[in-house]
């Protein structure tokens, strides 16, 4: 029989109670995870450890303690629009976590995801040097997650953020101004390239929409809640990747690199240039779907690129 939520006020009492139980409940209604949880319980701990104002590394020491009734009603009241709901519980929380820093998000905006964090907590080792990286373009910026983290990376590099959303250009603003870095980091309203001053850049990198019409048709209610915009990537989920590629070459130094996250298409644009060297990068962490590649490579291969696109 299914604990309602009266019984779960009098029975439970600690923060592990609630973890434990929320962790149950999430597994129960076959929630998806992936929008900065990777399962039931982690997502639990974090949902709870936020509705209680708890820092997520709290020490284990305290999950015994016993929480107020209105305390327990707020994670109660949290857990179930997460059930209900089916929407990220990064929008609950209007928080999301990315290379380690902390982002303002809700709808206007993908939830921050990308295994590029970890390319930028490593300042693209080896494939630039962190003393020689000037300028940095994030397109797609969405939350401004990308281009804010490479601003911290590069303290003394340019940074400059495009969204074609005004909305998401918004949430942008709002984590620009919390971070302090209007100074470094600039947005701009643009369909990719097109409203961008010419300026050439060290480092070009990018989470563009790259969902196919097929695969949308077919994602979990928790993406149906973000803004369909950041991921139709037309019918192949290639349209703006190939555009990105062929106007690169412009806007890159000579000795820049290219770096997309291109998701679940990989193999299609693998396939769509089968004797291109993407360089498919590794993550400790997980995830894939993200190439680079170098000016040169960029420039040597550009009317394939235009010839895709055309």
């Amino acid at each position: 029989m299914k604990t309602t939520p009266s019984d779960v006020l009098t029975t439970l009492t600690t923060i592990r109670d609630y973890v434990r139980w929320a962790s149950s409940e999430f597994a129960r209604a076959h929630l998806f995870f992936g929008h900065g949880s990777a399962n039931a319980l982690d997502e639990a701990v974090a949902l709870v450890l936020h509705t209680l104002h708890q820092p997520y590394n709290l020490s284990e020491s305290y999950f015994d303690s016993v929480l107020t009734v209105s305390e327990r009603q707020s994670v109660i009241d949290i857990v179930d629009r997460r059930i209900n709901e089916r929407i990220p519980a990064a929008y609950l929380t209007q928080e999301a976590i990315f290379a380690g820093l902390s982002f303002f998000v809700d709808k206007r905006v993908l939830v921050p995801r990308s295994p590029i964090a970890e390319l930028i907590e490593q300042r693209f080792a080896p494939w630039v040097e962190e003393e020689n990286v000037e300028r940095v373009l994030d397109l797609c910026t969405g939350s401004g997650c990308i281009a804010i983290a490479c601003a911290y990376a590069f303290a003394e590099a340019l940074v400059d953020a495009v969204d074609l959303s005004t909305d998401a250009l918004d949430v942008a603003q709002i984590n620009v101004d919390r971070h302090q870095l209007t100074d470094s980091v600039t947005l701009y309203h643009s369909d990719l390239f097109k409203s961008l001053p010419s300026t050439q850049y060290d480092i070009i990198v990018s989470n563009p929409p790259y969902v196919s019409h097929v695969e949308w048709t077919g994602l979990a209610p928790e993406f149906r809640a973000e803004p369909d915009m950041g991921f139709l990537g037309g019918q192949s989920g290639l349209d703006l990747v190939l555009r990105i590629l062929v106007d690169a070459r412009d806007y890159l130094k000579a000795n820049g690199i290219l770096i997309v996250e291109v998701g679940s298409s990989a193999q299609t644009l693998q396939d769509a240039f089968p004797d291109l060297p993407f360089y498919w990068i590794d993550f400790e962490r997980g995830g894939d779907g993200v190439f680079l590649l170098t000016a040169e490579q960029v420039s040597q291969y550009h009317s394939q690129f235009v010839a895709a696109l055309n």
